[in-house]
């Protein structure tokens, strides 16, 4: 979940208290309503209308970087079909609402809480079993699929994972009605540094339970999904064939980390010369909106970056407190226009074999904001603080602008220049 800050998704086991066994499961049994369309609708009778290979998904997008702090997207879910706001997550799986189960905890919500269905996902089901810390995890009630999921910003979630409805729209016109698992989040703990008036979130990331892969699992849509990040708010995502692989930059996913869009290794690169950090995993996740370097790679770009901006005419404004650094000027910036000639291209050189195979170019409009107070932050911070240890994480600051393509079936990440505030419209699937 993005908070302004990084997210990583540990899951735990929680179970209901006597309380919600009783609120949720008495004289309801579980439906078989998994990995399947509605009932009533012949699965026989979805490929003549959907192509998986040339069909597509888009949702537009909303928010931005700074000041909003995420980008959040609205899915019709439930029967009757209503909107939510969720927030766009490629680092966790789970997609969750706030729900009404009845809410022990739960923020305030842009929409009323959701009213589940009574569809639960058992307790040993793949599903739920990706959501699971250990293999070995305990069911003491066997019907129901309980999780908990806690988020680096101190961000946690406690629910059951359920079957719903999401009501989705396809790129050659056929409105699809999927049954897919969804989290009733009933029990929501966040600090208010990380409080955002958002129904829920989107998970995007590469395990069992995420929306893509589900989508995936039941023929409708390649394993492929993507976004363009409009520096000027808003843009897109896409589930599907929406790219033209032919203007995308590719890179392996990296075969050590089998939960994250990470790839690797790659070199730091400062205004198009080495700084001679190297060895770096670089993990590409939307549930931040700002990059953030291992302590050497951060060390090593703060020191480049003083030596190119001595002698220029911005301090240090040490007042400031809306990212750990920020300078100002003789008078407030309004724009990254009036300051990006002071800073030099920031990139990620990524090898193969010693070899470059693909450079992931971070300009300065890409890691820099303007903030209230009229100073320029930066918006690549140290991981360590935050207690990734020797992981990147390539935000969302640092993808504005680009189409990314996360392709899972064929374990590549890519990347290419875009106009991320044209949102593709049905049936244009050539971005």
């Amino acid at each position: 979940m993005k908070m302004g800050k990084v997210v990583m998704v540990v899951a735990v086991m929680v179970l209901f208290n006597m309380f919600y066994c009783s609120a949720w499961s008495g004289g309801n049994k579980h439906k078989s309503g998994r990995n399947s369309i509605l009932p009533g609708e012949a699965i026989s009778s979805w490929p003549s209308l959907l192509n998986p290979a040339g069909s597509s998904i888009v949702f537009p997008l909303y928010g931005n970087v700074y000041p909003v702090g995420f980008y959040n997207v609205t899915l019709n879910i439930g029967q009757p079909a209503r909107p939510y706001f969720l927030d766009v997550d490629t680092g966790s799986d789970l997609t969750w609402l706030q729900c009404d189960a009845p809410c022990t905890h739960c923020s305030e919500t842009p929409h009323p809480l959701h009213r589940p269905s009574n569809d639960f996902v058992p307790c040993r089901d793949p599903l739920c079993a990706s959501l699971q810390p250990t293999e070995d995890y305990n069911c003491e009630h066997p019907d129901q699929c309980d999780y908990e999921i806690n988020y680096a910003d101190q961000y946690s979630t406690y629910g059951v994972l359920l079957n719903d409805v999401y009501l989705l729209n396809s790129s050659n016109g056929v409105q699809l009605k999927v049954r897919m698992a969804l989290g009733c989040g009933y029990d929501q703990v966040f600090s208010p540094s990380s409080y955002h008036p958002l129904d829920g979130l989107l998970g995007l990331g590469r395990g069992k339970a995420s929306l893509i892969s589900q989508l995936n699992s039941q023929g409708l849509v390649r394993n492929v999904i993507g976004h363009c990040l409009s520096s000027q708010g808003g843009g897109y995502i896409f589930f599907g064939n929406a790219y033209d692989s032919a203007r995308v930059t590719w890179t392996p996913i990296s075969s050590v980390d089998s939960k994250h869009y990470s790839a690797g290794p790659a070199e730091l690169v400062f205004g198009g010369r080495k700084t001679g950090v190297g060895s770096l995993t670089a993990v590409f996740d939307t549930g931040s909106s700002y990059t953030y370097f291992n302590s050497h790679a951060y060390q090593a770009l703060l020191s480049w970056l003083n030596k190119e901006l001595s002698g220029k005419p911005l301090k240090v404004a040490p007042d400031d407190q809306t990212l750990s650094l920020c300078w100002h000027g003789k008078r407030p910036f309004t724009s990254l226009r009036e300051v990006r000639k002071y800073f030099k291209p920031v990139a990620l050189s990524f090898t193969n074999g010693g070899r470059v195979k693909a450079q992931f170019e971070i300009p300065p409009e890409a890691y820099l904001i303007i903030s209230n107070l009229g100073n320029v932050c930066l918006g690549i911070l140290n991981g360590f603080e935050v207690g990734l240890e020797e992981l990147n994480l390539v935000g969302d600051i640092s993808m504005q602008d680009k189409v990314m393509v996360f392709e899972n079936e064929k374990q590549l990440i890519g990347w290419g220049p875009a106009d991320c505030s044209r949102v593709p419209k049905s049936g244009d699937v050539s971005i």
